[in-house]
Protein backbone atom coordinates (compact mmCIF):
# COMPACT_ATOMS: atom_id res chain seq x y z
CA UNK A 1 0.00 0.00 0.00
CA UNK A 2 2.61 2.54 0.85
CA UNK A 3 4.31 1.86 -2.74
CA UNK A 4 1.13 2.46 -4.60
CA UNK A 5 0.83 5.74 -2.51
CA UNK A 6 4.31 6.99 -3.56
CA UNK A 7 3.54 6.02 -7.10
CA UNK A 8 0.62 8.01 -7.13
CA UNK A 9 2.47 10.77 -5.57
CA UNK A 10 5.36 10.91 -7.81
CA UNK A 11 2.67 10.83 -10.64
CA UNK A 12 0.60 13.74 -9.12
CA UNK A 13 3.69 15.96 -8.60
CA UNK A 14 5.25 15.45 -12.15
CA UNK A 15 3.29 17.56 -14.51
CA UNK A 16 4.67 20.73 -12.29
CA UNK A 17 7.89 19.37 -12.48
CA UNK A 18 7.59 19.29 -16.47
CA UNK A 19 6.09 22.12 -16.17
CA UNK A 20 9.38 24.42 -14.19
CA UNK A 21 12.11 22.65 -16.73
CA UNK A 22 10.09 22.52 -19.87
CA UNK A 23 10.04 26.35 -19.71
CA UNK A 24 12.24 27.31 -22.59
CA UNK A 25 13.81 30.52 -20.98
CA UNK A 26 14.24 28.38 -18.12
CA UNK A 27 16.41 25.59 -20.21
CA UNK A 28 18.09 28.25 -22.16
CA UNK A 29 16.03 27.28 -25.36
CA UNK A 30 16.70 23.46 -25.29
CA UNK A 31 13.46 21.61 -26.77
CA UNK A 32 11.67 19.96 -24.67
CA UNK A 33 9.58 16.31 -24.75
CA UNK A 34 6.16 17.27 -26.31
CA UNK A 35 4.32 14.95 -23.91
CA UNK A 36 6.21 16.94 -20.94
CA UNK A 37 5.29 20.50 -22.91
CA UNK A 38 1.32 19.32 -23.27
CA UNK A 39 1.32 18.34 -19.80
CA UNK A 40 3.24 21.79 -18.37
CA UNK A 41 1.31 23.67 -20.68
CA UNK A 42 -2.08 23.10 -19.31
CA UNK A 43 -2.06 24.60 -15.80
CA UNK A 44 -0.38 27.99 -17.36
CA UNK A 45 -3.58 27.93 -20.06
CA UNK A 46 -5.78 27.69 -17.26
CA UNK A 47 -4.33 30.06 -14.83
CA UNK A 48 -4.17 32.93 -18.09
CA UNK A 49 -8.06 31.76 -18.78
CA UNK A 50 -8.78 32.59 -15.27
CA UNK A 51 -6.74 35.64 -14.87
CA UNK A 52 -8.39 37.13 -17.89
CA UNK A 53 -11.71 36.30 -16.48
CA UNK A 54 -10.72 38.03 -13.57
CA UNK A 55 -8.85 41.15 -15.02
CA UNK A 56 -12.49 42.59 -16.47
CA UNK A 57 -13.69 42.71 -12.57
CA UNK A 58 -11.12 44.66 -11.61
CA UNK A 59 -11.82 47.24 -13.88
CA UNK A 60 -15.79 47.12 -13.96
CA UNK A 61 -15.63 50.08 -10.81
CA UNK A 62 -13.97 52.48 -12.83
CA UNK A 63 -15.68 55.05 -15.09
CA UNK A 64 -14.47 54.66 -18.84
CA UNK A 65 -12.35 58.03 -19.61
CA UNK A 66 -15.07 59.38 -22.20
CA UNK A 67 -17.10 60.53 -19.48
CA UNK A 68 -14.36 62.44 -18.05
CA UNK A 69 -13.24 63.90 -21.08
CA UNK A 70 -14.62 67.65 -20.71
CA UNK A 71 -13.29 68.33 -24.68
CA UNK A 72 -15.38 65.69 -25.97
CA UNK A 73 -18.49 67.83 -24.35
CA UNK A 74 -17.76 71.48 -25.05
CA UNK A 75 -16.66 70.34 -29.11
CA UNK A 76 -20.30 69.67 -30.41
CA UNK A 77 -20.81 73.53 -28.62
CA UNK A 78 -18.52 75.25 -31.08
CA UNK A 79 -20.11 73.49 -33.95
CA UNK A 80 -23.55 74.60 -33.38
CA UNK A 81 -23.06 78.27 -34.80
CA UNK A 82 -23.12 77.80 -38.80
CA UNK A 83 -19.71 79.25 -39.88
CA UNK A 84 -19.95 82.78 -42.06
CA UNK A 85 -16.59 82.00 -43.63
CA UNK A 86 -15.64 84.37 -46.96
CA UNK A 87 -19.16 84.66 -47.58
CA UNK A 88 -19.76 88.45 -49.53
CA UNK A 89 -22.81 89.93 -51.02
CA UNK A 90 -21.76 88.87 -54.34
CA UNK A 91 -22.80 85.42 -53.32
CA UNK A 92 -26.10 86.40 -53.31
CA UNK A 93 -27.25 88.36 -56.75
CA UNK A 94 -30.32 89.90 -56.86
CA UNK A 95 -31.38 91.47 -59.97
CA UNK A 96 -32.78 95.57 -59.54
CA UNK A 97 -36.50 95.87 -60.27
CA UNK A 98 -38.00 99.45 -60.22
CA UNK A 99 -40.12 100.08 -57.38
CA UNK A 100 -38.56 97.48 -55.66
CA UNK A 101 -35.54 97.83 -52.60
CA UNK A 102 -33.39 95.24 -52.45
CA UNK A 103 -31.32 94.65 -49.24
CA UNK A 104 -28.39 95.17 -51.04
CA UNK A 105 -28.85 99.10 -50.97
CA UNK A 106 -28.80 99.33 -47.80
CA UNK A 107 -26.15 99.69 -45.46
CA UNK A 108 -26.27 96.26 -43.84
CA UNK A 109 -23.36 94.30 -42.46
CA UNK A 110 -22.46 90.93 -44.29
CA UNK A 111 -23.21 89.06 -41.62
CA UNK A 112 -26.64 89.43 -41.25
CA UNK A 113 -26.94 89.81 -45.32
CA UNK A 114 -25.57 86.48 -45.15
CA UNK A 115 -28.60 85.47 -42.57
CA UNK A 116 -31.76 87.17 -44.65
CA UNK A 117 -29.78 85.42 -47.87
CA UNK A 118 -30.62 82.37 -46.04
CA UNK A 119 -34.25 83.20 -45.66
CA UNK A 120 -35.14 84.08 -49.06
CA UNK A 121 -35.69 87.24 -48.54
CA UNK A 122 -34.61 89.17 -51.60
CA UNK A 123 -36.55 92.32 -52.01
CA UNK A 124 -38.10 94.62 -48.68
CA UNK A 125 -41.45 94.31 -48.04
CA UNK A 126 -43.39 98.09 -48.50
CA UNK A 127 -42.76 99.17 -44.63
CA UNK A 128 -39.45 97.90 -44.48
CA UNK A 129 -38.55 99.89 -47.66
CA UNK A 130 -40.05 102.68 -46.02
CA UNK A 131 -38.06 102.06 -42.49
CA UNK A 132 -34.66 100.77 -43.09
CA UNK A 133 -33.26 103.71 -45.24
CA UNK A 134 -33.86 105.68 -41.94
CA UNK A 135 -33.45 103.68 -39.27
CA UNK A 136 -30.62 102.16 -40.04
CA UNK A 137 -28.94 106.09 -40.03
CA UNK A 138 -30.56 106.13 -36.16
CA UNK A 139 -33.56 107.81 -36.79
CA UNK A 140 -36.90 106.65 -34.76
CA UNK A 141 -39.79 105.34 -35.98
CA UNK A 142 -43.66 105.32 -35.74
CA UNK A 143 -45.15 102.90 -37.35
CA UNK A 144 -48.42 101.67 -37.84
CA UNK A 145 -49.00 98.33 -39.03
CA UNK A 146 -50.17 94.16 -38.51
CA UNK A 147 -47.67 91.32 -37.87
CA UNK A 148 -47.31 90.16 -41.06
CA UNK A 149 -46.19 93.20 -43.19
CA UNK A 150 -42.13 92.65 -41.92
CA UNK A 151 -42.02 95.32 -39.69
CA UNK A 152 -40.26 92.45 -37.17
CA UNK A 153 -37.58 92.09 -39.29
CA UNK A 154 -37.58 95.77 -39.99
CA UNK A 155 -36.75 96.58 -36.53
CA UNK A 156 -34.64 93.66 -36.33
CA UNK A 157 -32.23 94.52 -39.13
CA UNK A 158 -32.18 97.92 -36.98
CA UNK A 159 -30.90 96.68 -33.84
CA UNK A 160 -28.61 94.70 -35.06
CA UNK A 161 -26.96 96.44 -37.53
CA UNK A 162 -26.61 99.02 -34.92
CA UNK A 163 -24.59 96.66 -32.19
CA UNK A 164 -22.20 94.72 -34.87
CA UNK A 165 -21.37 98.19 -36.03
CA UNK A 166 -20.78 99.34 -32.82
CA UNK A 167 -19.20 96.97 -31.08
CA UNK A 168 -19.07 97.53 -27.33
CA UNK A 169 -14.75 96.93 -26.25
CA UNK A 170 -13.64 95.24 -22.59
CA UNK A 171 -15.69 93.83 -20.27
CA UNK A 172 -19.66 94.44 -19.89
CA UNK A 173 -22.06 93.80 -16.72
CA UNK A 174 -24.46 90.96 -17.16
CA UNK A 175 -28.29 91.49 -17.62
CA UNK A 176 -27.59 95.01 -19.41
CA UNK A 177 -29.24 94.51 -22.83
CA UNK A 178 -28.54 97.07 -25.65
CA UNK A 179 -31.40 96.05 -27.14
CA UNK A 180 -34.54 95.77 -25.33
CA UNK A 181 -38.15 94.43 -27.48
CA UNK A 182 -41.62 94.61 -25.52
CA UNK A 183 -44.64 93.18 -26.79
CA UNK A 184 -48.10 92.36 -25.01
CA UNK A 185 -48.35 88.56 -25.73
CA UNK A 186 -46.16 85.57 -25.16
CA UNK A 187 -46.63 83.88 -28.54
CA UNK A 188 -45.76 87.50 -29.95
CA UNK A 189 -42.87 87.31 -27.69
CA UNK A 190 -41.80 83.40 -29.26
CA UNK A 191 -42.06 84.72 -32.52
CA UNK A 192 -39.77 87.75 -32.54
CA UNK A 193 -36.87 85.74 -30.51
CA UNK A 194 -37.24 82.65 -32.79
CA UNK A 195 -36.83 85.17 -35.57
CA UNK A 196 -33.96 87.30 -34.12
CA UNK A 197 -32.00 83.85 -33.75
CA UNK A 198 -32.76 83.47 -37.23
CA UNK A 199 -31.33 86.75 -38.32
CA UNK A 200 -28.03 86.63 -35.48
CA UNK A 201 -27.32 82.98 -36.65
CA UNK A 202 -24.00 84.41 -38.37
CA UNK A 203 -23.22 86.44 -35.22
CA UNK A 204 -22.33 86.57 -31.43
CA UNK A 205 -25.74 88.16 -30.29
CA UNK A 206 -27.01 86.92 -27.56
CA UNK A 207 -30.51 86.67 -27.87
CA UNK A 208 -32.67 86.15 -23.99
CA UNK A 209 -36.53 85.91 -24.37
CA UNK A 210 -38.51 86.43 -20.91
CA UNK A 211 -42.35 86.11 -20.44
CA UNK A 212 -44.65 84.68 -17.34
CA UNK A 213 -45.83 81.40 -17.40
CA UNK A 214 -42.42 79.86 -17.69
CA UNK A 215 -39.97 78.76 -14.54
CA UNK A 216 -38.59 82.15 -12.87
CA UNK A 217 -35.58 80.96 -12.02
CA UNK A 218 -34.41 79.29 -15.13
CA UNK A 219 -35.33 82.81 -16.75
CA UNK A 220 -33.27 84.28 -13.86
CA UNK A 221 -30.17 82.53 -14.42
CA UNK A 222 -30.74 83.04 -18.09
CA UNK A 223 -29.63 87.09 -17.04
CA UNK A 224 -27.33 86.63 -14.86
CA UNK A 225 -25.47 83.74 -16.27
CA UNK A 226 -24.10 85.67 -19.12
CA UNK A 227 -23.87 88.73 -21.47
CA UNK A 228 -26.78 89.59 -22.90
CA UNK A 229 -27.35 91.94 -26.09
CA UNK A 230 -30.87 91.69 -27.16
CA UNK A 231 -34.25 90.69 -24.69
CA UNK A 232 -37.42 90.26 -25.91
CA UNK A 233 -39.98 90.31 -22.81
CA UNK A 234 -43.72 90.78 -21.67
CA UNK A 235 -43.93 93.77 -19.50
CA UNK A 236 -45.45 91.82 -16.35
CA UNK A 237 -42.20 89.78 -16.10
CA UNK A 238 -39.94 92.22 -17.15
CA UNK A 239 -40.82 94.54 -14.89
CA UNK A 240 -40.49 91.78 -11.93
CA UNK A 241 -36.66 91.19 -12.66
CA UNK A 242 -35.90 94.88 -13.09
CA UNK A 243 -37.70 95.36 -9.75
CA UNK A 244 -35.37 92.34 -8.27
CA UNK A 245 -32.03 94.47 -9.69
CA UNK A 246 -31.72 91.58 -11.66
CA UNK A 247 -32.12 93.61 -15.07
CA UNK A 248 -29.93 96.97 -15.71
CA UNK A 249 -31.79 98.87 -18.42
CA UNK A 250 -29.76 102.24 -18.09
CA UNK A 251 -27.65 101.13 -21.51
CA UNK A 252 -30.37 100.69 -23.49
CA UNK A 253 -29.64 101.49 -26.86
CA UNK A 254 -32.60 100.72 -28.60
CA UNK A 255 -36.47 100.18 -27.30
CA UNK A 256 -38.85 98.72 -29.14
CA UNK A 257 -42.87 98.76 -28.03
CA UNK A 258 -44.60 96.65 -30.70
CA UNK A 259 -48.80 96.44 -30.95
CA UNK A 260 -48.87 99.30 -28.31
CA UNK A 261 -52.66 99.48 -29.08
CA UNK A 262 -53.29 95.99 -27.39
CA UNK A 263 -50.64 96.85 -24.59
CA UNK A 264 -53.01 99.87 -24.33
CA UNK A 265 -56.01 97.36 -24.28
CA UNK A 266 -54.78 95.03 -21.73
CA UNK A 267 -53.86 97.47 -19.12
CA UNK A 268 -50.06 97.07 -19.65
CA UNK A 269 -49.22 100.78 -20.37
CA UNK A 270 -48.62 101.51 -16.87
CA UNK A 271 -46.27 98.69 -16.84
CA UNK A 272 -44.63 100.26 -20.09
CA UNK A 273 -44.38 103.34 -18.66
CA UNK A 274 -41.99 102.29 -16.14
CA UNK A 275 -39.93 100.26 -17.94
CA UNK A 276 -39.69 103.44 -20.55
CA UNK A 277 -38.45 105.31 -17.68
CA UNK A 278 -36.10 102.61 -16.55
CA UNK A 279 -34.13 103.10 -20.26
CA UNK A 280 -31.86 106.17 -21.03
CA UNK A 281 -33.88 109.66 -22.02
CA UNK A 282 -35.33 109.34 -25.73
CA UNK A 283 -32.69 111.64 -26.73
CA UNK A 284 -30.05 108.81 -26.13
CA UNK A 285 -31.69 105.92 -27.38
CA UNK A 286 -33.73 105.09 -30.76
CA UNK A 287 -36.64 104.61 -30.50
CA UNK A 288 -39.24 102.50 -32.98
CA UNK A 289 -43.03 102.39 -31.99
CA UNK A 290 -45.73 100.08 -33.82
CA UNK A 291 -49.49 100.14 -33.32
CA UNK A 292 -52.54 98.58 -35.69
CA UNK A 293 -54.47 101.23 -35.51
CA UNK A 294 -54.16 105.54 -34.69
CA UNK A 295 -55.94 106.79 -31.64
CA UNK A 296 -55.13 110.00 -29.87
CA UNK A 297 -53.40 107.61 -27.24
CA UNK A 298 -50.96 106.42 -28.63
CA UNK A 299 -50.25 109.42 -30.58
CA UNK A 300 -49.59 111.14 -27.64
CA UNK A 301 -47.62 108.08 -26.11
CA UNK A 302 -45.30 108.20 -29.46
CA UNK A 303 -44.87 112.08 -29.08
CA UNK A 304 -43.42 111.37 -25.57
CA UNK A 305 -41.28 108.65 -25.60
CA UNK A 306 -39.92 109.21 -29.67
CA UNK A 307 -37.75 112.34 -30.86
CA UNK A 308 -38.48 113.16 -35.02
CA UNK A 309 -40.28 109.76 -35.78
CA UNK A 310 -40.62 108.50 -39.31
CA UNK A 311 -44.62 108.00 -39.37
CA UNK A 312 -44.89 105.09 -41.64
CA UNK A 313 -48.53 104.02 -42.07
CA UNK A 314 -49.61 100.62 -43.74
CA UNK A 315 -53.61 100.81 -44.07
CA UNK A 316 -55.12 97.63 -42.66
CA UNK A 317 -57.79 97.33 -45.73
CA UNK A 318 -54.52 96.47 -47.98
CA UNK A 319 -53.87 93.35 -45.61
CA UNK A 320 -57.29 92.19 -45.66
CA UNK A 321 -58.42 92.83 -49.30
CA UNK A 322 -55.16 92.13 -51.24
CA UNK A 323 -54.53 88.66 -50.18
CA UNK A 324 -56.96 87.37 -48.03
CA UNK A 325 -60.32 86.08 -49.77
CA UNK A 326 -63.20 86.60 -47.21
CA UNK A 327 -66.41 84.85 -47.23
CA UNK A 328 -69.04 84.98 -44.67
CA UNK A 329 -71.90 82.30 -44.30
CA UNK A 330 -75.18 82.94 -42.89
CA UNK A 331 -76.37 80.21 -40.39
CA UNK A 332 -78.07 79.95 -37.63
CA UNK A 333 -76.62 78.52 -34.33
CA UNK A 334 -77.39 75.32 -34.54
CA UNK A 335 -75.86 74.87 -38.11
CA UNK A 336 -72.60 76.41 -36.77
CA UNK A 337 -70.59 72.97 -36.67
CA UNK A 338 -72.24 71.03 -39.09
CA UNK A 339 -71.01 73.71 -41.85
CA UNK A 340 -67.83 73.81 -39.82
CA UNK A 341 -67.46 69.71 -40.23
CA UNK A 342 -68.74 69.61 -43.84
CA UNK A 343 -66.19 72.88 -45.01
CA UNK A 344 -63.28 70.90 -43.44
CA UNK A 345 -63.86 67.25 -44.40
CA UNK A 346 -65.44 68.01 -47.67
CA UNK A 347 -62.15 70.32 -49.01
CA UNK A 348 -60.15 68.17 -47.12
CA UNK A 349 -58.60 71.20 -44.86
CA UNK A 350 -55.31 69.86 -43.16
CA UNK A 351 -54.56 73.07 -41.44
CA UNK A 352 -57.06 76.10 -40.53
CA UNK A 353 -57.58 78.13 -36.96
CA UNK A 354 -60.59 78.31 -35.60
CA UNK A 355 -61.48 81.61 -33.48
CA UNK A 356 -63.91 82.14 -30.71
CA UNK A 357 -64.79 85.43 -28.75
CA UNK A 358 -64.71 82.67 -25.46
CA UNK A 359 -63.09 80.35 -23.79
CA UNK A 360 -65.81 78.33 -22.85
CA UNK A 361 -67.18 78.00 -26.24
CA UNK A 362 -63.17 77.38 -27.03
CA UNK A 363 -63.64 74.10 -24.82
CA UNK A 364 -66.76 72.86 -26.11
CA UNK A 365 -65.60 72.93 -29.91
CA UNK A 366 -62.76 70.94 -29.11
CA UNK A 367 -65.17 68.52 -27.24
CA UNK A 368 -66.80 68.68 -30.78
CA UNK A 369 -63.70 68.23 -32.78
CA UNK A 370 -63.01 65.08 -30.49
CA UNK A 371 -66.09 63.38 -30.77
CA UNK A 372 -65.92 63.51 -34.50
CA UNK A 373 -61.92 62.56 -34.52
CA UNK A 374 -60.49 65.67 -35.86
CA UNK A 375 -57.19 65.72 -34.39
CA UNK A 376 -57.42 69.64 -32.48
CA UNK A 377 -56.07 71.72 -29.62
CA UNK A 378 -56.75 74.88 -27.22
CA UNK A 379 -54.93 78.19 -27.06
CA UNK A 380 -56.72 80.25 -24.76
CA UNK A 381 -55.00 82.45 -21.89
CA UNK A 382 -56.69 78.92 -19.24
CA UNK A 383 -53.88 76.49 -21.07
CA UNK A 384 -49.98 76.65 -18.93
CA UNK A 385 -47.57 78.32 -20.97
CA UNK A 386 -45.59 74.87 -21.58
CA UNK A 387 -48.38 73.36 -22.85
CA UNK A 388 -49.40 76.92 -25.34
CA UNK A 389 -45.55 76.25 -26.70
CA UNK A 390 -45.59 72.54 -27.11
CA UNK A 391 -49.78 73.53 -29.09
CA UNK A 392 -48.13 75.52 -31.29
CA UNK A 393 -44.98 73.27 -32.46
CA UNK A 394 -47.54 70.34 -32.65
CA UNK A 395 -49.58 73.13 -35.12
CA UNK A 396 -46.53 73.83 -37.11
CA UNK A 397 -45.71 70.25 -37.45
CA UNK A 398 -48.95 69.03 -38.86
CA UNK A 399 -50.01 67.03 -35.85
CA UNK A 400 -53.31 69.23 -35.24
CA UNK A 401 -55.46 69.87 -37.49
CA UNK A 402 -57.77 72.07 -36.05
CA UNK A 403 -56.65 74.78 -33.82
CA UNK A 404 -59.40 76.83 -31.82
CA UNK A 405 -57.86 79.94 -30.59
CA UNK A 406 -59.27 83.17 -28.72
CA UNK A 407 -58.23 86.52 -30.18
CA UNK A 408 -55.43 87.51 -27.07
CA UNK A 409 -53.92 83.70 -27.45
CA UNK A 410 -54.04 83.45 -31.23
CA UNK A 411 -52.44 87.49 -31.64
CA UNK A 412 -48.95 86.67 -32.03
CA UNK A 413 -49.66 82.98 -34.01
CA UNK A 414 -47.02 83.26 -37.57
CA UNK A 415 -47.82 79.88 -39.10
CA UNK A 416 -46.16 79.42 -42.90
CA UNK A 417 -48.57 77.62 -44.91
CA UNK A 418 -51.65 78.31 -43.37
CA UNK A 419 -54.92 78.75 -45.97
CA UNK A 420 -58.06 79.22 -43.75
CA UNK A 421 -58.50 81.07 -40.87
CA UNK A 422 -62.95 80.68 -39.44
CA UNK A 423 -64.12 82.74 -37.66
CA UNK A 424 -66.64 80.78 -35.24
CA UNK A 425 -68.35 84.01 -33.89
CA UNK A 426 -67.61 86.61 -35.30
CA UNK A 427 -65.45 89.63 -32.59
CA UNK A 428 -66.87 92.17 -30.95
CA UNK A 429 -64.19 94.99 -31.38
CA UNK A 430 -63.31 95.19 -35.77
CA UNK A 431 -59.49 95.40 -34.65
CA UNK A 432 -59.78 91.98 -33.96
CA UNK A 433 -61.39 90.71 -37.32
CA UNK A 434 -58.29 92.41 -38.95
CA UNK A 435 -56.00 90.25 -37.01
CA UNK A 436 -57.70 87.29 -36.69
CA UNK A 437 -57.76 86.98 -41.00
CA UNK A 438 -53.89 88.36 -40.44
CA UNK A 439 -53.13 84.80 -39.32
CA UNK A 440 -53.57 83.93 -43.32
CA UNK A 441 -52.31 85.37 -46.65
CA UNK A 442 -49.47 86.38 -44.91
CA UNK A 443 -45.90 87.45 -46.71
CA UNK A 444 -47.67 87.57 -50.04
CA UNK A 445 -49.23 84.26 -50.17
CA UNK A 446 -52.94 83.95 -50.39
CA UNK A 447 -55.34 82.54 -47.66
CA UNK A 448 -59.33 82.42 -47.22
CA UNK A 449 -61.10 83.75 -44.47
CA UNK A 450 -64.61 82.39 -43.22
CA UNK A 451 -66.80 83.92 -40.85
CA UNK A 452 -70.41 82.58 -39.93
CA UNK A 453 -72.65 85.39 -39.05
CA UNK A 454 -75.77 84.09 -36.71
CA UNK A 455 -78.38 85.50 -35.54
CA UNK A 456 -76.37 87.52 -32.64
CA UNK A 457 -72.82 88.09 -34.44
CA UNK A 458 -74.45 89.23 -38.09
CA UNK A 459 -75.02 92.73 -35.64
CA UNK A 460 -71.06 93.29 -35.71
CA UNK A 461 -70.60 93.25 -39.48
CA UNK A 462 -71.57 97.26 -40.01
CA UNK A 463 -68.76 97.84 -37.72
CA UNK A 464 -66.51 95.75 -39.47
CA UNK A 465 -67.22 96.68 -42.79
CA UNK A 466 -67.24 100.69 -41.44
CA UNK A 467 -62.88 99.80 -40.41
CA UNK A 468 -61.78 97.95 -43.55
CA UNK A 469 -63.39 100.31 -45.48
CA UNK A 470 -65.20 97.83 -47.72
CA UNK A 471 -68.48 95.82 -48.03
CA UNK A 472 -68.68 91.92 -46.86
CA UNK A 473 -70.76 89.77 -49.00
CA UNK A 474 -72.85 87.45 -46.86
CA UNK A 475 -74.08 84.22 -48.93
CA UNK A 476 -75.83 81.12 -48.11
CA UNK A 477 -73.34 77.96 -47.42
CA UNK A 478 -74.39 74.86 -50.35
CA UNK A 479 -76.78 73.04 -49.85
CA UNK A 480 -74.57 69.96 -49.03
CA UNK A 481 -72.42 71.66 -46.37
CA UNK A 482 -75.57 71.35 -44.29
CA UNK A 483 -76.12 67.52 -44.16
CA UNK A 484 -75.91 66.38 -40.93
CA UNK A 485 -72.94 64.43 -40.27
CA UNK A 486 -72.59 60.81 -38.69
CA UNK A 487 -73.54 60.43 -35.54
CA UNK A 488 -70.58 61.26 -32.91
CA UNK A 489 -69.03 59.06 -30.68
CA UNK A 490 -70.70 59.50 -26.94
CA UNK A 491 -68.54 60.20 -24.38
CA UNK A 492 -68.61 59.83 -20.41
CA UNK A 493 -68.65 63.43 -18.89
CA UNK A 494 -66.01 63.71 -16.54
CA UNK A 495 -66.68 62.47 -12.93
CA UNK A 496 -68.88 60.03 -13.84
CA UNK A 497 -68.26 56.54 -13.41
CA UNK A 498 -68.59 54.27 -16.26
CA UNK A 499 -71.90 52.27 -16.43
CA UNK A 500 -70.53 48.29 -16.35
CA UNK A 501 -72.54 46.67 -18.94
CA UNK A 502 -75.00 44.07 -17.82
CA UNK A 503 -74.32 41.49 -20.43
CA UNK A 504 -70.94 40.96 -19.59
CA UNK A 505 -71.85 40.82 -15.73
CA UNK A 506 -74.94 38.51 -16.53
CA UNK A 507 -73.17 34.83 -16.68
CA UNK A 508 -70.91 35.75 -13.35
CA UNK A 509 -73.96 36.93 -11.32
CA UNK A 510 -75.46 34.02 -12.35
CA UNK A 511 -72.91 31.85 -11.15
CA UNK A 512 -72.49 33.80 -7.73
CA UNK A 513 -76.10 33.21 -7.23
CA UNK A 514 -75.54 29.34 -7.51
CA UNK A 515 -73.21 29.47 -5.11
CA UNK A 516 -70.20 29.25 -7.41
CA UNK A 517 -66.59 30.69 -6.75
CA UNK A 518 -67.88 34.52 -7.34
CA UNK A 519 -70.40 34.16 -4.74
CA UNK A 520 -70.52 36.93 -2.00
CA UNK A 521 -72.17 37.94 1.39
CA UNK A 522 -75.13 38.63 0.30
CA UNK A 523 -75.91 35.30 -1.98
CA UNK A 524 -74.85 33.22 1.27
CA UNK A 525 -77.73 35.41 3.52
CA UNK A 526 -80.27 34.80 0.76
CA UNK A 527 -79.85 31.61 0.22
CA UNK A 528 -80.00 30.98 4.60
CA UNK A 529 -82.97 33.24 4.68
CA UNK A 530 -86.12 31.68 3.24
CA UNK A 531 -89.12 32.99 2.10
CA UNK A 532 -89.90 33.34 -1.34
CA UNK A 533 -88.59 37.56 -1.98
CA UNK A 534 -85.80 39.63 -1.47
CA UNK A 535 -84.51 40.54 2.07
CA UNK A 536 -82.59 43.59 3.20
CA UNK A 537 -80.53 42.02 5.23
CA UNK A 538 -76.60 42.30 6.10
CA UNK A 539 -76.34 40.66 2.33
CA UNK A 540 -78.26 43.59 0.73
CA UNK A 541 -76.47 46.85 3.05
CA UNK A 542 -72.99 45.00 1.93
CA UNK A 543 -74.36 45.19 -1.46
CA UNK A 544 -74.63 48.98 -1.18
CA UNK A 545 -72.04 49.69 0.06
CA UNK A 546 -69.72 47.60 -2.25
CA UNK A 547 -71.43 47.21 -5.61
CA UNK A 548 -71.60 49.47 -8.20
CA UNK A 549 -74.45 51.07 -9.86
CA UNK A 550 -76.47 48.09 -11.65
CA UNK A 551 -75.50 45.25 -9.54
CA UNK A 552 -77.09 45.42 -6.75
CA UNK A 553 -75.77 47.84 -4.89
CA UNK A 554 -77.61 50.74 -6.03
CA UNK A 555 -80.06 50.84 -2.86
CA UNK A 556 -82.64 49.20 -4.52
CA UNK A 557 -81.97 45.90 -3.37
CA UNK A 558 -80.54 43.41 -4.60
CA UNK A 559 -81.98 40.92 -7.53
CA UNK A 560 -83.13 37.32 -6.98
CA UNK A 561 -81.97 35.95 -10.37
CA UNK A 562 -78.65 37.86 -10.77
CA UNK A 563 -77.21 37.07 -6.85
CA UNK A 564 -75.65 39.12 -4.89
CA UNK A 565 -73.89 42.62 -5.73
CA UNK A 566 -71.20 42.19 -2.71
CA UNK A 567 -68.61 44.31 -5.15
CA UNK A 568 -66.83 41.20 -5.85
CA UNK A 569 -68.12 40.69 -9.71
Amino acid sequence: MIGKLKNLIAKLTRPGKTNQTASPSATGGHDTPRKEQRRGSRPTTARKATSDKLAPKKEEGRPPQRKRSPRKKSQPAKSRRPVHGDWNAGQFPVAAEPGKTRFHDLSIPDRLLHAIADLGFQYCTPIQAELLPDTLKGRDAYGRAQTGTGKTAAFLITGMTRMLSNPISGKRPTGTPRMLVVAPTRELVLQISAEAKELAKYTRLAIVSIFGGMDYEKQRRQLSDRVIDIIVATPGRLLDFHRRKDLNLGKTEMLVLDEADRMLDMGFIPDVRRIVYATPHKSKRQTMLFSATLTDAITRLSDQWTTDPLSVEIEPEQVAVDSVDQQVYIVTTDEKFTLLYNMITKQKLERLLVFCNRRDQTRRLAEMFERYRIDSAILSGDVPQKKRIRTLENFKNGKIRALVATDVAGRGIHIEGMSHVVNFTLPQDPEDYVHRIGRTGRAGASGTSVSFADEEDSFYIPAIEEFIGQPLICTQPPEEWLEAPPPPLKRRPKGQPSQPSRRRRHPRSRRAGRGGPASGTGARKRSTGGGGGPKRGRGARAGRRGGSPGTGGSGRGPRPQRGSGSGRD
